[in-house]
């Protein structure tokens, strides 16, 4: 297993889940020095980023591009893929057709999480999710030829109501039936949603591509209760070779929130 940190440019909305939201630089830098191996960038769009800068900074610090995260795109705007409204539909699939494309020059997954959006009150699920497989539909075809995977990453009940958990995103999987699109989970929102985290990694190992790390409390692994020493033995048994990568908030400070949890999962890893 490999390493990773999320980091955001410093032009991300000060919501955006990662610990470093900063000059790309100087975070990357930073992550290499802590020994991360990996940084997912987290990205409003494909303008965010100099992608010939950023590839030179890969190399001189020896870091891979695991993830294009999302989170933004649905923070900002609401654009969500699940919308009634065919505009702010079609905007979020342009906007996730952009990230894709930088993906594809990084050798990158892109992942929905909260841009997939929610079941929309009042109406019939089937509705909801009816747009939903359409527009991943779209995004899986747009992906493929480039060689890039969509990790769709389930989000706890008090975030999102609509696909919460490793079950309920293999069975929307099954029913876009496209080979490309993987899940993501994520050890925050399964300490709320799965019975047991360890179970739920074992029966959907087949689909799992990637994987975010944080504490019950979204800090650092190692700074809550969860039991990372069992969750990283699951992930050896089920032999994953994939990035963990903390998404966590950058407390007591980001500086400090990194260096624990490379420190802590360096030891387990």
């Amino acid at each position: 297993m490999k390493l990773g940190i999320a980091i955001a440019p410093k032009e991300a909305l000060p919501l955006t889940f990662v610990v470093f939201r900063d000059d790309i630089k100087l975070t990357m830098e930073k992550a290499y020095k802590l020994g991360y191996e990996g940084v997912e960038l987290a990205l409003l769009n494909e303008s965010q980023i100099n992608i010939e800068g950023v590839k030179a900074l890969c190399q001189k610090y020896q870091l891979e591009i695991p993830m294009i995260s999302s989170g933004q795109v649905y923070a900002q705007g609401n654009l969500c893929l699940t919308s009634s409204d065919k505009g702010i539909r079609n905007q979020a699939i342009a906007r996730m057709k952009g990230l894709i494309d930088v993906a594809e020059q990084f050798g990158s997954m892109v992942n929905i999480g909260r841009v997939r959006g929610p079941i929309e009150d009042g109406k019939p699920y089937e509705s909801s999710e009816k747009r939903f497989i359409e527009s991943m539909e779209m995004l899986a075809l747009y992906a493929e030829p480039k060689g890039v995977q969509i990790a769709l990453e389930p989000v706890n009940r008090y975030e999102l109501n609509f696909i919460n958990t490793l079950e309920e995103a293999q069975q929307i999987i099954l029913k876009i039936g496209r080979p490309n699109i993987k899940i993501m989970p994520d050890t925050f929102h399964m300490n709320i949603e799965e019975p047991c985290i360890e179970a739920s990694l074992v029966a959907h190992k087949n689909l799992i591509a990637y994987i975010h790390f944080a504490e019950n409390n979204r800090w650092a692994p190692g700074m809550g209760h969860l039991n990372f020493p069992n969750i990283i033995n699951t992930l050896k048994s089920i032999r994953y070779e994939g990035y963990v990568t903390v998404e966590i908030l950058p407390h007591p400070s980001p500086d400090e929130a990194a260096l624990k949890a490379a420190n802590y999962l360096k030891t387990l890893l």
